[in-house]
């Protein structure tokens, strides 16, 4: 039986969770998922600009374990951008971070 997954720690829910190109009828789209650990893997990693190791942190994972997250979120989204699919952000195994008073979450 397969370990139970560690839950990543993420600094809040998103928003919006839907994304899809514009003048394309919903049930035309294909789609991709992507957990919510993905979508903050992207925000620390490609928003943020942080380095692999201070994101893992941030996430409570390895490294390795971060850049799995982190290459299956781009993958999903660069494969939604180039054939106009929707993407959703859902799921996933993660923990909402407490904030931490004086750096803004």
């Amino acid at each position: 039986m397969p370990r139970h997954k560690k839950h990543r720690m993420v600094r809040a829910i998103p928003p919006v969770s839907f994304f899809r190109p514009q003048g394309v009828p919903v049930h035309d789209l294909k789609g991709v998922v992507i957990p919510l650990e993905g979508l903050e893997a992207l925000r620390l990693a490609d928003a943020e600009g942080l380095d692999q190791k201070s994101a893992a942190a941030r996430m409570g994972v390895s490294t390795a374990t971060f850049c799995r997250i982190l290459g299956g979120a781009r993958f999903a989204v660069a494969r939604a951008l180039c054939n106009g699919w929707s993407i959703r952000i859902e799921g996933g195994v993660y923990q909402i971070r407490p904030p931490h008073p004086g750096k803004g979450g």
